[in-house]
């Protein structure tokens, strides 16, 4: 007699309806399945890691370095030209190195001007 015919008989008997025991199958995973499962479960943590090492010191450095600098303002005169503002406000600098400190303290995207535009010279000048 086999196991389904003795709980087929054991219910006809009893009247209860019994069911037959789960088997269960135990999960195996391979070196590679091994691999993938500790890659998708550390991705979280190396983008977050990523993320934080990217944008962390930014903001310090960013406020750090201009904290302590003091500048004055000028308006462009009509018809001038960063040129002649570098020549007019450090006569003894070579303009290039001014003009290159004024467009980086305005964080100017090129170097012409507008008449009537407000730029922040820095003191040293």
């Amino acid at each position: 007699m086999s196991a389904v015919q003795a709980i087929q008989l054991n219910t006809r008997a009893t009247g209860a309806v019994r069911t037959p025991a789960v088997v269960r199958s135990h999960l195996r995973l391979t070196r590679r399945g091994r691999v993938v499962f500790t890659t998708l479960a550390a991705m979280p943590l190396v983008v977050g890691a990523l993320v934080f090492a990217v944008n962390g010191g930014g903001a310090v450095a960013g406020g750090a370095s201009q904290q302590g600098s003091t500048f004055d303002y000028i308006a462009v005169p009509a018809g001038a030209s960063l040129w002649t503002l570098a020549e007019d406000i450090a006569p003894a600098e070579d303009p290039r190195d001014v003009i290159d400190a004024i467009i980086d303290l305005n964080q100017l995207s090129t170097a012409e001007v507008q008449a009537g535009q407000r730029l922040a010279i820095p003191a040293g000048y």
